[in-house]
């Protein structure tokens, strides 16, 4: 299966010539980087135009006679509003498969799903264009043509499996929210390379000459191996076989994408061999990024240990602080770089799992001065399976045995490009049980910013089974309404624990909740104090406990012991504002889907910017998912 056509009969004078072929192909090959190329160059155009928008909404927002700052105030900001909102509504849907077992079968939202038809509409056309001609030469040109769109596609699939990742960074989002992207490209690249072999080898055979090629050329052979790799993580890459064993997919994805860079070097021609080491070149520069970046935030020349509790030669003195038996809390002391909230990092523990290496988001957004000159991050992992489940029992079991609850652990990033919160009139945010590691954050740092705002009202709902799993966000919830209160911001905060008999294991009085617990109804509480949670870490948080005894009597939250209801909680924000609202929502793959499908139903039941007082509804989201 070589896409050299020297010595090759046509045998028909009036096809087109082996150079003229092999030109053309390579032709098409280019023609899929310039698609490439103009399709960044449109998100990157857009991405400015929003940039202009954003600093235009923060300027006027600092003049006290602009009421609502982020509406558009002409006739051009007023059609890229419309159009926004249009291509909102588009993408925003997502239907939900909540059949047990099959949940995975879910389907992407509508954006990506018009990502992946025009993607594919490229594909096809540069498939068969001036290929479909039925003579002599019909299977070895379909065949040559797939072999080099095939080919073609390997830089931009290992491009977007790089965390120091050049298309995330020109269309301004994370890494990781390109990972969907990275899988359809490698099942679009298994369907072109099953095409290519598929045409040779049934050519071979209409004409005898199976064991011949098959002697004669040794490429083939390598080619049935490239195949056979890219069959296997296709395969493997599907969400119930990665959730298996996640840490055996990883390494046994990272071994495959390697053997696969050398089986096509073998097997493809050296006119197509550019392909090969751009791919290898990706691969390098994303982990010598890694590795620097891991030497640069985990070794200390010099040390301050006079200044900073727990500051160390390599990586960094850890805590371990377990909350039952469904989360573990993980305090990293003296880390010397800025993060943002809803950014992550990857955690490392040497001492526990010397071969694992997880991301986890950054669950405090501010240091606390009262426990170390230097900062301190906070993460919370919830017990799934493996690593977290064996973090949770390794810290009980320090914890039950008295000895002392740290380790060593090295820490890389932070990842990830953070929405501008502060751009928006009305923050809706949405999580579920350690979902409020992201969604927190963000409200604190909204809170604590001192730089200009638009935010004038923010909605926060947080949902889970246990109590416990709310417990640890409790206290800061409380803190935060009195710190929004003082900033003139409306906080409006709802907890949910649906676990029948959960929602008394929170930290308020109990006579309060003992007929909500049992009826299952919503009530409001007002708070006389801050309330400790037993067995639970000190959050990371702007000031000291003490500090909280002072807090007013009609503070309240929004408990509730059923499920809520997210369209009627992101209505009643939208319909309170008289701007931009922006909703993030954080939780499991039907929670997103919900709240995906209730933002673009309520676009456009509102007809935003349609002729309407409707403002936008801008949605972002993370999802938990393997």
């Amino acid at each position: 299966m070589d896409m050299d056509m020297g010595g090759m009969d046509m045998g028909d004078d009036q096809t087109m010539s082996p150079g003229d072929m092999e030109s053309t192909n390579r032709a098409y090959a280019k023609r899929y980087w310039y698609f490439i190329a103009v399709a960044l160059a449109l998100f990157l155009v857009a991405r400015t135009i929003n940039f202009v928008q954003n600093w235009s909404r923060l300027r006027r927002s600092k003049t006290q006679s602009v009421k609502f700052p982020t509406k558009p105030t002409s006739a051009y900001s007023q059609l890229w509003a419309t159009l926004t909102a249009v291509a909102r509504e588009m993408s925003y849907p997502q239907f939900y498969v909540p059949i047990r077992g099959l949940s995975w079968m879910t389907p992407p939202p509508m954006g990506r799903i018009y990502i992946l038809l025009v993607y594919w509409a490229v594909i096809v056309y540069m498939m068969v264009k001036d290929a479909v001609v039925v003579d002599a030469m019909f299977y070895e040109r379909i065949g040559y043509r797939n072999a080099w769109i095939t080919v073609t596609q390997v830089p931009f699939l290992y491009l977007l499996a790089s965390r120091a990742n050049v298309v995330a960074f020109i269309v301004g989002m994370s890494y990781e929210k390109l990972n969907w992207l990275h899988r359809w490209v490698a099942r679009t690249m298994f369907v072109t390379a099953t095409v290519h072999g598929f045409h040779f080898w049934t050519g071979w055979v209409r004409t005898d000459l199976v064991a011949e090629e098959l002697d004669m050329m040794p490429m083939v052979k390598y080619g049935f191996g490239a195949w056979g790799i890219l069959l296997w993580m296709t395969i493997t890459s599907f969400k119930p076989f990665r959730s298996m064993a996640y840490e055996l997919f990883v390494l046994q994805h990272i071994l495959a994408a390697i053997l696969f860079l050398w089986v096509i070097y073998v097997h493809v021609p050296k006119a197509a061999r550019y392909n090969v080491w751009f791919a290898i070149a990706a691969l390098c520069f994303d982990r010598a990024f890694r590795l620097g970046l891991l030497f640069w935030q985990n070794i200390k020349l010099r040390p301050n240990r006079s200044c900073c509790e727990g500051a160390q030669w390599i990586g960094h003195q850890t805590q371990l602080s377990p909350v039952g038996e469904s989360m573990t809390v993980l305090t990293i002391k003296d880390v010397h770089f800025k993060w943002k909230p809803g950014q992550h990092l990857y955690l490392w523990l040497p001492g526990m799992a010397p071969f694992e290496a997880h991301p986890y988001t950054i669950a405090s957004a501010h240091q606390l001065p009262a426990t170390c000159i230097c900062n301190s991050i906070q993460l919370v992992v919830r017990a799934h399976s493996g690593f977290s489940k064996r973090l949770n029992r390794l810290a009980r079991k320090l914890e039950s045995s008295g000895k002392k609850q740290t380790l060593t652990a090295l820490v890389v990033g932070p990842y990830g490009h953070p929405t501008q919160w502060n751009i928006f009139e009305t923050l809706v945010l949405i999580s579920a049980s350690t979902g409020a590691s992201y969604t927190l954050p963000i409200l604190e740092s909204v809170l604590h910013a001192n730089a200009t705002s638009c935010i004038k009202r923010v909605d926060f709902l947080l949902a889970a089974r246990q109590g416990e799993e709310i417990g640890f966000y409790h206290e800061r919830l409380h803190e935060a309404i009195e710190k929004a209160k003082s900033m003139g911001i409306e906080l409006d905060v709802h907890i949910a624990v649906t676990g029948n008999g959960q929602l008394a294991a929170l930290p308020f009085p109990s006579s309060s909740v003992s007929a909500a617990s049992q009826e299952k109804q919503t009530f409001e509480e007002d708070f006389k104090g801050s309330s400790n949670v037993e067995g639970v870490v000190q959050p990371l948080m702007g000031r000291s406990r003490t500090d909280l005894s002072g807090t007013s009597a009609d503070s309240h939250i929004h408990h509730s012991a059923s499920r809520p209801d997210v369209y009627d909680f992101i209505r009643t924000a939208v319909e309170s504002t008289g701007g931009e609202t922006g909703v993030v929502v954080c939780g499991g793959q039907s929670l997103v889907a919900k709240v995906r499908t209730s933002v673009a139903k309520l676009s456009d039941e509102r007809a935003v910017h349609k002729g309407t007082d409707a403002q936008g509804i801008y949605l972002h989201v993370e999802e938990y998912c393997f």
